[in-house]
């Protein structure tokens, strides 16, 4: 996490916004030697009280879901559109260095097991509506068997987070001239996007 309260992003929607955007997130445990890490798709939803949920699968043979199974705390990170920025595009101000602009949520909690053929159905009526008009792939297009197999082989967890927090870091510490003259060196890139938005 980025130090600088400045950058700090709380809003739960648009940390949740953030994720159903860039849906791949890292899930990171503390191993027995050293740290491990694994991505997976995650569904981010609010519960029936208003709370964030976030479910993910991972391989049962994954170090990182043994160390799930064993109830160890998670960190999960989700990287969003992110551009490196040149000082020569703030104009004529001195004693600049590069840096880099990004989009990012965090999320920490423990994670408890959950259904995974649920998980599985969920994942593709979520992400199967994006690639419209093909018809949606569904499990009935699978020997029942063949799924049964296949979802023994994996583990669907769902977490609450505890934290649950993320980077807007657009130039907010930089001049509205420095920061117009990164937005016409990005264009179309959605980091100047994200840039226009945050000035409007």
């Amino acid at each position: 996490m980025h130090p600088a309260p400045l950058f700090r992003e709380t809003d739960t929607d648009t940390l949740l916004a953030r994720i159903r955007d860039y849906p791949l997130g890292l899930i990171a445990v503390n191993g027995e030697a050293l740290p491990l890490a694994a991505h997976s798709p995650v569904l981010a939803t609010r519960g029936e009280d208003g709370g964030v949920r976030l479910r993910f699968h991972l391989s049962a043979n994954n170090p990182v879901t043994k160390r799930l199974e064993a109830g160890a705390p998670a960190l999960i990170v989700f990287m969003g559109p992110e551009a490196y920025i040149s000082p020569d595009w703030y104009g004529d101000v001195p004693d600049q260095v590069p840096t880099w602009n990004y989009l990012s949520v965090e999320a920490e909690g423990i994670p408890a097991p959950t259904d995974a053929a649920r998980f599985l159905d969920d994942v593709s009526a979520k992400f199967e509506t994006r690639l419209l008009p093909k018809p949606p792939w569904t499990r009935a297009k699978m020997a029942p068997a063949a799924f049964d197999r296949m979802v023994r082989a994996i583990r669907a967890f769902e977490m609450v987070p505890t934290r649950f927090e993320g980077i807007t870091k657009l130039g907010q510490n930089k001049t509205p001239e420095m920061r117009a003259g990164v937005t016409r060196a990005l264009g179309e890139h959605a980091i100047a996007e994200a840039m226009r938005k945050l000035r409007s």
